[in-house]
């Protein structure tokens, strides 16, 4: 069985900004349990609260979906 597919990076970008899943909520406006849901890939956000996380974390949409490091090849 394999693992399950990762559709987003939200946590992953967490930890390269030392943000806490807490912190996010607060500033999207969403609740603590929404974003851990999200950050685990359990539920995926809408393409306005992928905006919105973008915005607060002063990255590019693209980088919430894609590791950039891994398309340089």
């Amino acid at each position: 069985m394999e693992g399950k597919l990762k559709i987003n990076r939200i946590k992953a970008v967490l930890a390269d900004k030392d943000i806490k899943q807490k912190d996010l909520a607060e500033m999207i406006g969403k609740t603590p349990s929404a974003v851990t849901r999200m950050c685990n890939n359990n539920f995926q956000p809408t393409l306005k609260v992928l905006r919105d996380i973008a915005i607060a974390l002063d990255v590019s949409m693209c980088d919430l979906l894609i590791d950039p490091r891994k398309e340089k090849k």
